[in-house]
């Protein structure tokens, strides 16, 4: 038996693991897993919806959220130390991006610090990871993964598209999670409990976007440029600006192009 071969049973055991409820609507599936948890789910869950009414993304923000694209959040219950749980969002965008290599995307799709995944500059998805303390101590952690599929968000500022565009085909949001189910496994055990957050590091900045080039960080401390570093041990984008080096740990990137931001 080759390698991989023990590779794709070990993912496909532990993909048995989990469990999948699909919805035809819901508000959120991020709040949908959030109410199991509350409710004693054990974890393991996917939420899956074929629409959101309620659907959003980090600090509030509306995500759109039309029939034929991606809607799912997976439930973990106390997956790591809490210090550590924000490493998972990093997990999820490796699991995703590697779902995308199995349907032939080219170099062009890259992962946007820090939850995001665009082609060409355009947004094609967001990831929202959210905690919730349970009354037991435990902690739960809902990842809650928005693709666009088959169409995007208009009149937004910021440039969006979907992923059947960037594929060059169709691809509708059950062939895409069909994919994601298993590499999202596979990169939590490569994770590791946080053990392994040095590999699944590597493994993101081979497809960040910016990476080596200028960028600008908006956010609480106002904004400021500089070139894209690296990530940290802890997640953190190390920005090289006018004064050295500075880790960021949270804001909005904004890839700078020719003496202009975007």
């Amino acid at each position: 038996m080759r390698d991989s071969d023990a590779l794709d049973e070990t993912t496909q055991n532990l993909a048995s693991d989990w469990r999948v409820e699909r919805l035809a609507s819901t508000g959120s599936t991020n709040d949908e897993a959030r109410r199991r948890a509350l409710d004693g789910d054990a974890g393991r869950l996917w939420i899956i919806a074929r629409e959101q009414t309620q659907g959003r993304g980090r600090r509030g923000r509306v995500w759109t959220s039309p029939p034929g694209n991606l809607y799912a959040s997976a439930l973990l219950i106390d997956p790591s130390p809490v210090a550590i749980a924000a490493q998972i969002g990093f997990v999820a965008g490796v699991a995703l991006r590697r779902a995308l290599d199995e349907l032939g995307a080219g170099d062009e799709v890259r992962l946007k610090w820090p939850n995001d995944l665009v082609w060409r500059g355009a947004k094609l998805a967001g990831l929202l990871v959210e905690g919730v303390a349970l009354g037991d101590g435990r902690l739960a952690c809902i990842v809650g993964i928005g693709v666009n599929c088959t169409s995007a968000p208009t009149g937004l500022a910021y440039a969006t598209d979907h992923l059947s565009n960037a594929l060059g085909r169709a691809i509708s949001a059950e062939n895409l999670f069909a994919r994601l189910a298993p590499c999202f496994v596979e990169a939590l055990a490569l994770w590791r409990c946080g053990a392994g957050f040095a590999a699944i590091r590597a493994q993101w900045l081979t497809h960040a976007a910016g990476l080596g080039g200028p960028i600008r960080i908006a956010g609480a401390q106002g904004s400021r440029e500089g070139a894209f570093e690296t990530l940290d041990e802890q997640g953190r984008l190390v920005l090289r600006g006018a004064n050295g080096l500075e880790a960021v740990e949270a804001g909005d990137l904004f890839l700078i192009k020719e003496g202009a931001g975007g």
